[in-house]
């Protein structure tokens, strides 16, 4: 397989999706709300990811295409859970592609404690072939659940997806404590809004006034 040229189509549709998503998060501070969105990140799976996976999942080499649904990854991170949703809501109203399925890992968290909420979309690229459909997955979690599952992914190479009792169940009571933090704050979010606000338009404030001259 040329893997340079079966890659290059979703390495587009992750940089295209990276600067719609960060647009998104602009536009709310284009109108100097809150927005949902905290920092978007993305990646194309590694070839040696990618063979792993079909190998575990026994998947031949001429579906993964249509059977591989993360091999275009982005990540939106949030502050709250309630952005989460929020996050979720406007992707599902968007008409530059179209979704197709949807897994809820927050209120159904996995066992590892694993939390995160995932869009599967189908995306139009533009190729010098014409348009061609591909597969992307968007992870939307908040700050303290990124945390977490960037921890455990690292866990999970280490020990090659066998990791320790013991380990496993720190990873579950972190994953509980993140968790309940998620909580805490969201209890108190108005306040810490109304706080964000107001160093948002100090920073204004002083960036105006260094832009005359002050």
């Amino acid at each position: 397989m040329n893997w340079e040229a079966f890659l290059a189509p979703y390495q587009q549709a992750v940089d295209e999706l990276k600067v719609k998503l960060r647009g998104m998060r602009s536009q709310y501070e284009y109108e100097s709300s809150h927005s949902p969105i905290e920092f978007v990140t993305g990646r194309v799976k590694p070839i040696s990811s990618i063979l792993e996976k079909a190998r575990r999942k026994q998947m031949p080499m001429n579906t993964i295409e249509k059977e591989m649904q993360d091999i275009a990854g982005l990540r939106v991170v949030c502050q709250f859970v309630d952005d989460i949703y929020a996050v979720g809501s406007m992707l599902k109203n968007r008409n530059d592609f179209t979704v197709v399925e949807e897994k809820d890992y927050i209120s159904d968290k996995k066992e590892s404690g694993y939390r995160s909420y995932h869009i599967i979309i189908e995306y139009p690229v533009e190729t010098i072939h014409g348009e061609k459909l591909l597969l992307a997955e968007i992870q939307i979690r908040t700050l303290a659940m990124n945390f977490w599952a960037t921890n455990e992914h690292s866990l999970n190479y280490k020990y090659s997806g066998q990791i320790p009792v013991k380990i496993q169940s720190r990873l579950k009571r972190a994953a509980e404590a993140a968790f309940r933090l998620d909580e805490e704050m969201s209890i108190i979010r108005n306040d810490i809004q109304e706080a964000q606000q107001i160093f948002r338009k100090k920073q204004e404030k002083n960036k105006h006034g260094r832009d005359n001259g002050f």
